[in-house]
């Protein structure tokens, strides 16, 4: 039985699931604390070494907020870390990573069209590229560029516009822009772990100790958290695209990815202009918008690969496997008259312009590459095609689903 299909797709849909609650609870955490410490105001009556305060309604209740720069006096008798809404955040991510690009590395990881890489390779790159993003960003933030956070920001983000391009020339659309937000997201996560916790930690120890902690512990993880608040948009963007082949399967994919990341710093900015002064700066939205119909036009360009490119490529020994698999040529016929209309390089169906998801089912090689999208959603499921477009009868998808099984088990 095929069944294990089914089971590893519930598993990736809770990891997604899971990983989307973390990521909402790790958001909303951090635009909250850096909306508060822009919105603090001073006040002589606040006790020694309190740097401001902010009063705030909510749920039927008022909330008196005071923030001390270095530490208070004395240790609290209960003090919350803000520390796992990140650390789930990654390691849900990271175990998405792993089973779509990893153990489904053939289909979704690598193209063969732009780099003659075997699977290990690529998930060698995959996992590497994470830790060594994370080492060059620390190392620059420890170097002479930290005392000039604007020549630091402007470096960290040529570093991103040289990833956006590395990983689009050997990974899949998809895949390159997944791993751009994942080596973003990969940074933002080390800073709470490798710098920000620790030098709160060093904070308290000088607390319990009765020691003066020193005021740059605090100052450091200011740093990295300013940082973190502005990758955070265009992390999302990044982790949203995999939806729409207009942001990944065009030649422009990775010029799109790396204009995203400016208009993160737009909206940031206006938004912490405004917790800070009480009007933002309304400019920012105008070169949003401007970035954002210059990412629209840019991803006009035709994706690469042509039908008769497509026919002539060899296949790969994941699609050999599907393709001379008993029932195929019977397969084959039924995705051609129930899916190809929508999913071909030149789209014949109403005003579509671009395949679903980027994902072409014209070629025996397509389909053999997408058996298992196939076997999911057109012949366990009823998802594939629309209702409204074409009714597909349970014969043609117990024809999939023969193939599917018969592929696997041999």
């Amino acid at each position: 039985m095929y069944d294990i299909a089914i089971l590893w797709d519930w598993i990736a849909f809770s990891v997604r699931w899971l990983h989307v609650i973390t990521a909402m609870a790790w958001i909303g955490a951090s635009f909250y604390f850096i909306a508060l410490d822009l919105m603090l105001k001073p006040n002589d009556a606040l006790p020694e070494g309190a740097y401001g305060e902010e009063w705030e309604v909510h749920g039927g209740g008022f909330y008196h907020t005071v923030k001390y720069l270095v530490a208070p006096a004395r240790m609290p008798e209960h003090l919350t870390w803000h520390k796992w809404q990140s650390y789930s955040t990654w390691l849900s991510g990271a175990a998405l990573l792993m089973i779509i690009y990893w153990v489904g590395g053939e289909l979704y990881l690598l193209d063969p069209t732009k780099a003659d890489l075997a699977l290990w390779q690529g998930i060698l790159i995959s996992g590497g590229s994470l830790t060594l993003g994370w080492l060059l960003y620390d190392a620059m933030c420890k170097s002479k560029l930290s005392e000039n956070p604007t020549a630091l920001m402007v470096l960290l983000f040529l570093v991103l516009v040289i990833m956006s391009w590395g990983y689009n020339q050997v990974f899949t659309g998809r895949a390159a822009l997944l791993h751009l937000g994942a080596f973003t997201a990969t940074i933002m996560t080390a800073n709470v772990f490798f710098q920000i916790m620790p030098n709160q930690r060093i904070v308290v120890a000088d607390l319990k100790a009765g020691r003066t902690p020193d005021a740059k512990y605090g100052k450091i993880a200011k740093v990295r958290s300013t940082h973190n608040n502005y990758l955070t948009l265009p992390v999302v963007f990044l982790m949203l695209s995999n939806h729409y082949p207009l942001a990944f399967a065009t030649d422009h994919a990775w010029i799109i990815a790396s204009l995203i990341f400016l208009t993160g710093v737009t909206i940031r900015h206006y938004f912490n202009t405004m917790h800070k002064t009480g009007r933002g700066p309304h400019w920012t939205w105008a070169v949003t918008v401007l970035l954002m119909i210059v990412i629209a036009w840019l991803s006009t360009a035709r994706p690469g690969e042509t039908w008769e490119e497509a026919e002539t490529r060899p296949l790969t020994p994941y699609e050999e496997r599907f393709a001379s698999a008993e029932g195929f040529d019977a397969a084959y016929d039924v995705v051609l008259g129930n899916c190809s209309m929508c999913h071909a390089r030149e789209p014949v169906w109403g005003n579509m312009h671009w395949a679903p998801k980027h994902v072409h089912l014209e070629t025996p090689g397509d389909v053999a590459r997408h058996a298992d999208a196939i076997y999911l959603q057109a012949g366990i499921s009823h998802a594939m095609p629309p209702p409204n477009a074409i009714q597909m009868d349970n014969s043609a998808r117990d024809t999939i689903i023969a193939w599917v099984r018969a592929a696997r088990e041999q």
